[in-house]
């Protein structure tokens, strides 16, 4: 290690002192902006305390709604409490534990339930991810050098930025990674009481976070047991006590999990959904490639291709390169946090088929070693006196990418991460223009939620008109222009055969415009 010297040289940490506070300003700026997506308002659902039977037997039931009617349920109500959010989770979304969610109940509750109030805790949070991060590197690496090039990079990161201004767990899912990861190597390190107690209290965050933090810490399980030569040493033991009380303090989400299995199989239904081994591929790719660059291009297009191709030669290049520089304990442990969790996802959509693994916030811990890997690459090469010039370019065109990236994202309203109504703003635009519109949808895949969300955009005099399939509304005569919003076909022939209507698609949009002939 004396490759690196010391302590950083005096531009390094002028240019991370320069980045941290653009990465700041990134997480920060237009907040509100973006569109309030069917995973935010769900956010916003879960903290309210409301129960998605409810919402449907009150607001289904083919009576007239308004835009204040709709969003009452992304509100708190004095009558909705702690215990009703809870009960909310485990009987509806048993896969998101409660953790963020309490959090960020506690925190509209005091500064109120805006959208940049609400989003603003996740930007907070986020920005626990660069002492962590820091730590994680002395841990490893034993020198600031690295940490603050990891700092670097990830601070002005596209990907991260993105997740950091959205409602929803997976920033503080970015902080309980690298807190587990760095207390497990403390633990190892100091052999102390306190130490495994800090990696137990680290690893039931990251429970109580996601459940995909299960993966890390098997990750971390098969670390300790290679780096250990599977002997029933002193550290075996100390790691086997501390998993067993994380899972035995993780037991009681455990069983809601369990006793609500069928719910979460039907609301993870999506992911099982195929996809050619082609458009996963691209997924995978793209996905990875926001880490460093994220300019909005095509994904099929040709320059996209380039950007994937080299960001790919950059990742392996950089895992070859810590693999063959640094001892086991270093890049082993990177190592699992890049392969555990892809070879778990991947590998059920190539043998059943799925899309799991085409959902880039899955992926964190995995994002997290590879720019790790990459962090040690530059911090070596830029220390070299061969060929420092060159890694000095290629730094340099790394991190512009990175703050142009966010630079163009920080201005859109809508973004790749918003999966689900993304054409929201030119459906409301068009809605917004038309006189006395009346919007009809019904309960069909994303559209209870995509429905609050679309009426986060629309002026406060568009009403609705929901029902459950197989009902038809009757539809009051006072509206002059009538809209489907995402309906099914059911509700689409529904209408055009009981109001003898024409129905016509607006602009390529998800959005049908009912022009009705006769009433009946």
């Amino acid at each position: 290690m004396s490759l690196y010297g010391k302590r950083p040289q005096a531009w390094l940490l002028l240019l991370c002192t320069i980045l941290l506070v653009l990465g700041i300003f990134f997480r920060f700026v237009n907040l509100e902006q973006k569109i309030y997506w069917h995973d935010e308002v769900v956010t916003s659902f879960r903290i309210a305390g409301y129960y998605g039977q409810d919402f449907l037997q009150e607001n289904f039931d083919g009576s007239v709604v308004s835009v204040a009617d709709l969003q009452q349920y992304q509100q708190l109500n004095p009558e909705r409490s702690l215990q009703d959010l809870i009960k909310s989770l485990t009987t509806e979304d048993p896969q998101h534990p409660p953790l963020y969610y309490i959090m960020v109940r506690f925190w509209v509750q005091l500064w109120g339930d805006s959208v940049a109030v609400t989003r603003s805790l996740s930007a907070i949070i986020s920005l626990l991810v660069f002492p962590c991060l820091y730590w994680l590197c002395l841990e490893l690496f034993t020198v600031p050098w690295v940490g603050w090039v990891a700092i670097a990079l990830v601070t002005i990161s596209p990907f991260h930025i993105i997740y950091a201004q959205e409602a929803r767990e997976y920033s503080l899912w970015t902080v309980t990674t690298l807190l587990a990861s760095a207390a497990l190597l403390r633990a190892i390190r100091r052999q102390t009481l306190a130490s495994w107690a800090i990696y137990t209290v680290s690893l039931v965050l990251g429970f109580y976070t996601f459940l995909f933090s299960a993966l890390v810490a098997i990750g971390q399980g098969i670390y300790i047991l290679v780096l250990e030569k599977f002997s029933w040493t002193k550290t075996v033991k100390a790691y086997l006590l501390a998993s067993i009380t994380a899972v035995i303090l993780y037991l009681p989400w455990i069983v809601v999990v369990i006793a609500n299995l069928q719910i979460l199989k039907m609301t993870t239904n999506w992911t099982k959904e195929p996809l050619p081994i082609g458009s996963l591929m691209v997924a995978w790719g793209s996905n990875a490639s926001r880490l460093f660059i994220d300019l909005g291009l095509e994904k099929n297009a040709f320059s996209s291709y380039l950007v994937y191709l080299t960001i790919l030669a950059l990742v392996i290049y950089a895992v070859y390169f810590l693999c063959r520089q640094t001892p086991r304990r270093v890049w082993l442990l990177i190592v699992t946090l890049i392969t555990v969790t892809p070879i778990a996802l991947i590998l059920p959509d190539l043998i059943s088929g799925g899309q799991r693994s085409a959902s880039a916030r899955y992926f964190v811990p995995c994002y997290l070693g590879i720019q790790l890997a990459v962090a040690f690459l530059f911090a070596s090469k830029l220390r070299e006196s061969q060929s420092k010039r060159i890694w000095h370019s290629i730094t340099a065109v790394v991190l512009t990418c990175g703050v142009v990236s966010c630079a163009i994202s920080s201005q859109g309203q809508v973004w790749w991460n918003k999966v689900v109504g993304a054409d929201n703003p030119q459906i409301a635009q068009v809605i917004n223009q038309a006189s006395e519109p009346l919007i009809i949808s019904n309960v069909d895949s994303t559209n209870p939620a995509n429905i609050i969300a679309l009426s986060y955009l629309l002026d406060q005099r568009v009403k609705f008109q929901l029902v459950i399939d197989p009902n038809i509304p009757q539809i009051p005569v006072k509206f002059s222009n009538i809209f489907l919003f995402h309906p099914s076909e059911a509700l689409r022939v529904g209408i055009a055969n009981q109001y003898n209507a024409k129905i016509e698609q607006v602009e390529n949009l998800s959005l049908l415009q009912v022009k009705v002939e006769s009433n009946n």
